[in-house]
């Protein structure tokens, strides 16, 4: 994500609308992802991240991260 920027297009990333987008990352411990969204300046700003256990995103898991991007774009956090 440093040298190429934060679209680095699917599998690796995915828009989740709104400015919100989600890494997805595989490991030994599973499935995990990281919504993050981007400031000005260039800046990532990592918002929630989660293990993932089924094949959809929990709608609990997308609220809180789109409930955090608010909070980090109205200058909150």
């Amino acid at each position: 994500m440093v040298a190429v920027g934060p679209y680095l297009g699917e599998p690796h990333t995915k828009s989740m609308g709104d400015g919100l987008l989600e890494l997805r990352l595989k490991g030994a411990e599973g499935i995990a992802r990281v919504f993050y969204c981007t400031r000005v300046g260039r800046r990532i700003v990592m918002l929630y991240s989660f293990l993932k256990k089924t094949n959809r995103t929990p709608p609990r898991e997308l609220e809180t991260a789109l409930n955090r991007m608010k909070e980090v774009k109205h200058g909150h956090a």
